[in-house]
């Protein structure tokens, strides 16, 4: 199913727990697995050819020699998760991350990206890695053209042995890509397709009396069999929930539960263009709070024919 992954890096401590994944895929899959590294902005003015280096946190003359360099650092770094039979390649590059990642992503036609989400409160400097790392989440979540796996904490089994999905639905179009890459997937492997849908009952709002939540409980059981259940072709190893409460935390509480190895979500939830959607604020709260990876779709391109 995953023949190329891009695995997106800071090549800091920030990616370790996305590194981990990164290197479980690859092998699992038998995939090529790029381990890609925008190392900073280049300089402007009559400054050469400079870049200030994220890592570093200075700004470095940079040419063959620096970039060889950088790139023998993740090989050293990522060593100990490499085996004989890896098929790893490693390149750095400089600019804006976002840009380079997705062309990258387009260059090699992946068929995942996986990054860590960059918002660790610990890590020295944490506030305005954030507003680098984390807008760097945003922008490729939104444009990428195959779905985007996101590693906030460490994993507990992570993908060598996983064994069930939670896909998460608010029955929106872009929904559907999501529910295409959950099934495909769990099909694939053999986990069990967990599908779970949160109603919001209107907290800090005017609540609905519990009659009729119970209707449009019984009405979501109904469209979660006529939207996905009729298109399992046979697929038996799955299960359906449907609870009342605030998304995100219905979700979590459901995949702690479930002990759900991958969470699956759309990218965003209204009925808007993909190109200008922005990260849901459900799905960005599963990401950060999540304990296992979370996986956002955003476009049927690399899903729907898997």
């Amino acid at each position: 199913m995953f023949k190329k992954i891009l695995f997106a890096t800071t090549a800091s401590p920030n990616c370790d727990n996305a590194a981990q994944v990164a290197f479980d895929l690859e092998q699992k899959w038998g995939a090529k697995l790029t381990v890609f590294h925008v190392v900073g902005m280049p300089g402007r003015g009559f400054s050469g050819q400079s870049v200030e280096d994220f890592k570093l946190k200075e700004r470095v003359d940079y040419n063959d020699d620096y970039f060889d360099w950088v790139k023998e650092e993740m090989r050293t770094n990522y060593e100990s998760l490499m085996h004989p039979d890896s098929n790893v390649e490693f390149d750095a590059i400089v600019g804006v991350p976002s840009t380079e990642i997705l062309r990258k992503a387009r260059q090699e036609d992946v068929d995942l990206i996986i990054m860590g989400s960059h918002t660790r409160k610990e890590e020295v400097g944490a506030t305005r890695y954030r507003s680098v790392g984390g807008s760097t989440m945003h922008k490729v979540t939104k444009s990428a053209r195959c779905p985007v796996v996101i590693i906030s904490r460490p994993c507990t089994t992570c993908w060598k042995l996983f064994s069930n999905i939670v896909y998460g639905t608010d029955f929106s179009k872009p929904a559907d890509s999501a529910y295409h890459f959950a099934y495909n997937l769990a099909r694939e492997v053999g986990a069990k397709l967990h599908i779970f849908h949160a109603l919001d009952i209107g907290y800090g709002g005017q609540l609905k009396s519990q009659e009729s939540i119970e209707d449009t409980l019984t009405k979501a059981q109904e469209k979660i069999k006529k939207r996905y259940l009729s298109k399992m072709n046979g697929f038996d190893n799955f299960d359906v929930e449907v609870r009342e409460g605030v998304p995100y935390v219905e979700i979590l509480k459901f995949a702690r539960e479930k002990q759900g190895d991958l969470i699956v979500m759309a990218h965003h939830a209204k009925q808007i263009d993909p190109e200008e959607a922005e990260l849901g604020s459900t799905v960005e709260q599963v990401v950060l709070r999540a304990s296992c990876p979370v996986a956002s779709v955003n476009h049927p391109d690399k899903v729907v024919e898997a």
